[in-house]
């Protein structure tokens, strides 16, 4: 197969990077990380279902690696995803491994940055014990969301391009919309259960790091450990925003004002940790990462 990209003076093409779901959350914080290692960074909106518009932009770039930003989450939240069930196919099946295969028939890296709310707790796998592994099959279906998402990994593993990586209510060190953060501090109640969380200063990183050693396979990619809400919010609480106050309620009072059910679970990110070991990194884990991640808020004057 021909391979991407240009050849540098040692022989070894460059990296050129392309960025599906390029105008999305996650895709932004990586674009700008990219660009400030000096790297080749393109972003695109086309369609991943679009068979022939994915072959076109692939031949107009020339990536080395395929960053899978794009998919289909609903809006406000998950619950969407039960009433439009096609579209979900269309964008997190159908589009995704059409993204997936094309870039294998050209020799293209392809990150997924995919989701760790395919497992629910069980008794081998309860609060504060074993947390599951990559290898662990799915368990938890209650949301079309997640039923589609383990399908479609399974599927995915087949391809040796493919780096899946699975995150799970991830936050950025700002109020974005769509951090787990924000979610949680505008809800009138809040459950209190323990689940594993993705720090995207500290993981994103890792990600491009990663993806450019053509690492591929599933890495949990969480901070290890777990944390509760209301640690959540107590850590938001004494950084951010001293007034904040919060309410709690059980899962199954949560369960009568959703459509879909939710995940909770921890993941075990002992594979990324070891792994990122051999890049010098420590993976911090999740109350460390979060306690730092609030004090970067406040003294960037997140309120």
């Amino acid at each position: 197969m021909a391979t991407n990209g240009t050849s540098s003076t040692n022989g070894a093409p460059n990296k050129v990077f392309l960025i599906w779901g390029g105008e999305g959350w996650v895709a932004g914080h990586l674009k700008e990380l990219l660009q400030q290692q000096n790297e080749k960074v393109f972003t695109t909106t086309v369609r991943m279902e679009n068979r022939e518009a994915v072959i076109a932009e692939l031949d107009r770039v020339k990536p080395t690696h395929v960053l899978n930003c794009a998919g289909c989450t609903g809006r406000p939240n998950v619950d969407w995803c039960e009433d439009n069930k096609e579209q979900v196919i269309r964008s997190n099946v159908i589009g995704t491994l059409n993204l997936t295969d094309c870039c294998f028939l050209k020799n293209v890296h392809c990150t997924v940055f995919a989701t760790g709310c395919i497992y629910a707790y069980d008794s081998k796998h309860p609060p504060g014990g074993e947390g599951y592994l990559e290898a662990d099959p799915a368990n938890f279906g209650g949301s079309y969301y997640s039923a589609t998402k383990s399908k479609v990994e399974e599927l995915m593993t087949t391809y040796s391009n493919c780096l899946i990586l699975r995150l799970r209510m991830p936050v950025s060190d700002d109020l974005h919309p769509r951090s787990f953060v924000t979610k949680i501090s505008k809800y009138d109640r809040v459950v209190n259960i323990p689940n594993s969380n993705t720090i995207l200063h500290d993981l994103l990183p890792c990600a491009i790091l990663l993806a450019s050693a053509g690492d591929t396979g599933i890495y949990n990619f969480t901070n290890p450990g777990a944390i509760s809400h209301n640690e959540v919010l107590t850590l938001f609480k004494k950084h951010v925003r001293p007034d904040f106050e919060w309410k709690n309620f059980s899962e199954a009072e949560q369960s009568k004002i959703l459509k879909a059910g939710r995940s909770n679970c921890e993941l075990n990110s002992d594979k990324l940790a070891k792994r990122m070991k051999d890049f010098g990194v420590e993976v911090k884990d999740v109350h460390t990462a979060y306690d730092e991640c609030f004090q970067r808020m406040k003294a960037n004057g997140v309120k």
